[in-house]
């Protein structure tokens, strides 16, 4: 069956999008602690496009599959787990791309290029890195994997925090409050 992605996440209600939040039933890799190791020959380069030995990855629904085996350990690198098996993958910069922002209800939602909703908060924080000439926000997304903002979820994000923040470059979500400023 082929996968159909979701509606536009501003047509969402905020119980619409936590009900697809919790949909998302991922394997627990965290659980997983499998014998064998090695390299998947898989790339996850800046712009968020995956490749494996070299060639794209053209099917969103792979990308989709592969993303929910993915994680990251203490020492930064990333990691494809199976109940069998153990993979690095390398990642340029971030797991993930966050493609799309909302405020609802106070609260931060994010869609990601594989099209996964996280609502920013307290478990899902939100990180500012880069410099004024070249800022670069990041989203927790799980698995100690980030998503980072690209230019129009970065401008949305702006515009949220001018409307609520003012001068002062703060949101807010989920009671956590997160400074935008470098």
């Amino acid at each position: 069956m082929p996968y159909e992605p979701p509606p536009y996440l501003a047509e969402l209600s905020l119980s619409e999008i936590a009900d697809q939040v919790e949909q998302r039933k991922l394997p627990p890799v965290e659980n997983w602690d499998p014998q064998k190791q090695g390299d998947s020959f898989m790339r996850i380069a800046a712009d968020g496009s995956w490749y494996h030995e070299g060639d794209p990855i053209r099917r969103p629904a792979m990308v989709r599959a592969f993303s929910g085996l993915l994680t990251r350990d203490d020492k930064g690198q990333h990691h494809l787990v199976t109940p069998f098996e153990k993979l690095t993958i390398e990642v340029e910069d971030a797991a993930f791309i966050a493609v799309d922002c909302v405020s609802k209800h106070g609260d931060l939602a994010f869609r990601l290029n594989t099209d996964d909703l996280v609502v920013a908060g307290p478990d899902n924080q939100l990180r500012v890195a880069g410099d004024p000439e070249t800022p670069a926000i990041y989203l927790h997304v799980r698995r100690g994997l980030e998503a980072r903002l690209n230019r129009s979820t970065y401008t949305q994000l702006a515009e949220i925090a001018l409307e609520t923040g003012g001068d002062d470059w703060i949101v807010s979500s989920q009671g956590a409050l997160f400074s935008l400023k470098s």
